[in-house]
């Protein structure tokens, strides 16, 4: 071997083991991060490394993990795995994120945290608050247009209480199930997977519109002051269901 194929060969290796040993604390303060993102404690290198604390939006997340395969590339796509806290922790969660330019392919996530966390500082109306512990399983989620291509999942809304202007609603433990219909994410819920005797789906559409198909009955689970709100919601079918139907913007 030549010195000139000794020297490309070298700097070959070089340019690999750049690449491949790259701090992620670098890439962070090259990265242009929007101004309401801060991360500190980044440690590792852009393929293997951990962030201590990240802030999105006052939001707060620690002890964030990834590890992103270089292999993945070659095939035109990023596969990152991630772990977020431990189960211990308010906020955890973990999953395989593929991002190609077919779009983002989601895979095995778990994702676990407060109400307060996800609602953050939103204005609910009629002066609501809202407390308890959300849980969110994902199988499979393909994207699509404009939400889906695929989707298949749960959520487990865990001991929630709502308290408002009209009165204390504690609404317990609420079983929800994921999927996706022409495009549109599919919220469905009935009297096996809730206390509520609610029954229904939630379509969630492009530009925050919503449509509301379900319809409640009064059981004895049910907390005092939901009972008494049941009779504004219109005239009980011959089963006793009252209907809930609503189609516009998310309210908040």
């Amino acid at each position: 071997m030549n010195l000139t194929k000794k020297i490309i060969l070298g700097v070959a290796i070089y340019l690999v083991f750049m690449v491949a040993l790259f701090p992620a604390s670098i890439a962070v303060k090259l990265a242009p991060l929007p101004s309401n993102v801060t991360l500190t404690g980044v440690s590792g290198s852009i393929w293997s490394g951990k962030v201590e604390t990240l802030n999105i939006q006052g939001r707060q997340v620690e002890q964030a993990q990834w590890t992103l395969s270089p292999w993945s590339l070659f095939l035109g796509e990023a596969k990152l795995d991630f772990v977020i806290g431990n189960r211990a922790s308010a906020v955890n969660g973990k999953g395989l994120v593929t991002v190609s330019m077919s779009g983002i392919d989601v895979k095995g996530l778990r994702f676990e945290a407060p109400s307060s966390f996800l609602l953050g500082k939103a204005r609910l109306p009629f002066r609501t608050v809202i407390n308890g512990d959300v849980s969110l399983f994902v199988d499979t989620l393909q994207q699509g247009t404009p939400w889906c291509e695929q989707l298949n999942g749960k959520v487990f809304l865990n001991h929630v209480q709502v308290k408002n202007q009209f009165g204390n609603y504690p609404l317990g433990d609420i079983e929800l199930g994921l999927s996706c219909e022409d495009g549109n994410i599919k919220v469905r819920s009935d009297e096996e997977m809730n206390k509520l005797g609610l029954d229904g789906t939630v379509l969630v559409k492009a530009d925050k519109m919503v449509q509301v198909s379900a319809k409640i009955k009064e059981t004895s689970s049910q907390p005092a002051d939901l009972k008494k709100a049941l009779a504004f919601l219109g005239k009980k079918d011959s089963q006793g269901y009252y209907p809930i139907s609503y189609q516009g913007r998310i309210p908040f």
